[in-house]
């Protein structure tokens, strides 16, 4: 089965990158949100599989959206959620192993092959 992928990241030229990557690299992009308000519309929308999020939003931080997607009232459906930031994962110190992310994936590492690890997918 193809994970349906929604991409969350407050820059549209990455979202289209990473819409390529992973389209190439066989998942279904569903849809794409630039900041948490549009991604919660979305994920509420398009329930996808998995959420590529990144850290950086100009309304919450990938880890507060984290937290509201994980939470246990039902609403989101609980995807899974992979972190990405164009900063390294060390930058974040144990914030990333904290959060309910199932991982994290530096921007310029971005491939569906990443994806797929990351996921736990062969």
């Amino acid at each position: 089965m193809t994970a349906r992928v929604l991409i969350v990241d407050d820059h549209a030229s990455f979202r289209s990158l990473a819409r390529r990557l992973l389209v190439a690299d066989g998942f279904d992009v569903v849809g794409e949100a630039g900041d948490a308000a549009d991604a919660f519309d979305a994920v509420r929308t398009l329930a996808p599989d998995v959420v590529l999020l990144d850290i950086r939003l100009p309304d919450l931080d990938g880890f507060g959206v984290a937290e509201v997607l994980a939470g246990d009232d039902g609403v989101y459906g609980a995807p899974t959620v992979v972190l990405v930031s164009s900063r390294a994962r060390d930058d974040y110190g144990r914030r990333v192993d904290a959060s309910p992310a199932r991982g994290f994936i530096a921007k310029d590492e971005l491939s569906g092959d990443a994806l797929r690890r990351v996921l736990g997918d062969p």
